[in-house]
């Protein structure tokens, strides 16, 4: 039977810890928790016909709604083409509506149907609670900690450009 009070059962890290073992159970955690997460919304990514990159690019667009193509391209790190192909999609199945950009006529802006913003929010609310419960199981320093670590490990180039995605602390 699993333990769930398995947090109590990971050490704190030594004052070591720079020593392999302690980077690799880091990069293990990391592994294992973003394939978790994700399996957490297979399901209903599933029962609605959309992938993870589809749900990426939906999750992304809620965040900040006029978002460009090549913005939204820049943040998933994807190519050009796998973008093309999920915005057709998403647009074929009115999750997405596309319009001239306000500053440059030739961008196009990206926002969320009503359809959109409810399947994203379905599939938020099961991350939302992943999220939730591990952070209740973990604890106010440890979510600091956390986020320090992230942003610690993303290019000091991209830092700016994800706190500008929204501050709704």
């Amino acid at each position: 039977m699993p333990n769930d009070n398995f947090l109590s059962q990971v050490p704190a890290a030594s004052a070591l810890f720079l020593r392999e073992a302690e980077v690799r159970r880091g990069i293990e955690f990391l592994f294992f928790a973003h394939a978790a997460l994700w399996r957490s919304i297979d399901a209903k990514l599933a029962e609605t016909g959309l992938g993870r990159a589809h749900y990426r690019a939906l999750y992304f667009i809620a965040r900040q709604p006029g978002l460009t193509i090549s913005d939204l391209l820049a943040l998933l790190g994807i190519t050009k083409q796998s973008l093309g192909r999920v915005v057709k999609e998403l647009e074929a199945r009115a999750m997405i509506a596309t319009r001239p950009g306000g500053r440059d006529r030739r961008a196009k802006e990206l926002r969320l149907t009503e359809e959109g913003r409810a399947v994203e929010g379905a599939i938020f609310d099961l991350l939302r609670d992943a999220m939730s419960s591990a952070y209740t199981q973990a604890g106010q320093q440890a979510v600091t900690g956390f986020w320090q670590v992230s942003e610690a490990l993303l290019p000091v180039r991209e830092r700016a450009r994800i706190a500008g995605l929204g501050s709704d602390g």
